[in-house]
């Protein structure tokens, strides 16, 4: 049963602090315990942080864009805990509902009337000669990628024990299908339905043409050695603060093992979104 709900919000979008003080009280009348994002002032829910809310929020409300629930997704750690996505404006692959649709969503949500679709995230893990490694799970993505002045970088990379190449390139993208639709598509990489186990490996402008996206097993592990002295390279986890690599860095990806739950309309199939984010068909 649903009875603490936790709310975020894109800050800069004022349509996004509009409709949290219209959530509420709206939910608060039927009965749930509403946290709210540090920093949303006079909302009326309980101030919190994202890591609180993760913990004790039995559904979480992400208003914004596809960002706004990046921020949010890999610190929930319970697959039982449904994040519904509101997209107010942008493009949106995985946050679905539109706004006008969120009341009526949000009460059959209530009443236990949902499906949800399990995503997969992946863990990724910076290891240096000396110092602690960096942890990451990601939703959509890893990004390893070149500062602008820096040259061609080497990437020599493993799946599992198995050499697969060195990519000689501006960056390498690291995909779950979830980000298929985002900076890997822009890429050049695959569409990939989103609730496959897999992962995308897609190469930025490789210096070998012949270097293509390819798509391995999600049971795989992914190891990239960074193999170039001198350039700034940084790792991005799902779009948010990087982590510089230094030569001989080590980035290794593989399935987290917790995925995260997103509430999905049952009126709307995934390709019924492709064909109108990316206009198929049109002409």
């Amino acid at each position: 049963m649903i009875r603490v709900i936790g709310l975020v919000a894109k800050y800069q979008e004022p349509k996004a602090i509009e409709m949290v003080r219209w959530l509420v009280p709206w939910l608060k009348k039927r009965g749930k315990k509403v946290y709210v994002e540090d920093g949303i002032t006079r909302s009326g829910g309980t101030s919190s942080s994202k890591k609180e809310m993760a913990a004790n929020a039995d559904l979480i409300i992400s208003l914004g864009g596809d960002g706004t629930l990046l921020n949010i997704a890999p610190l929930v750690e319970r697959p039982d805990v449904p994040i519904l996505g509101v997209n107010l404006g942008g493009l949106g692959f995985i946050t679905e509902v539109a706004a006008d649709e969120l009341e009526s969503v949000l009460a059959h949500t209530l009443e236990g009337d949902y499906q949800t679709e399990q995503r997969m995230t992946l863990e990724i893990q910076v290891k240096r000669k000396k110092g602690k490694p960096h942890r990451f799970r990601v939703l959509n993505d890893a990004v390893i990628t070149k500062g602008a002045r820096s040259r061609i970088i080497d990437l020599e990379t493993y799946v599992d024990d198995d050499y697969l190449c060195t990519y000689r390139a501006d960056g390498l993208i690291i995909s779950t299908p979830t980000g298929s639709t985002a900076y890997s598509l822009a890429a050049g990489g695959p569409i990939l339905e989103p609730a496959l186990s897999a992962i995308i490996l897609s190469p930025l402008c490789p210096h070998t043409l012949t270097n293509r996206p390819i798509v391995v097993p999600g049971g795989a592990g992914i190891r990239v050695t960074l193999r170039s002295f001198g350039d700034t390279v940084i790792l991005s986890p799902d779009g948010q603060q990087g982590v510089r690599l230094n030569n001989g860095d080590k980035v290794e990806a593989r399935d987290f093992g917790l995925p995260v739950s997103l509430i999905k309309l049952p009126s709307r199939s995934y390709y019924e979104i492709l064909r109108g984010k990316l206009k198929w068909g049109e002409r």
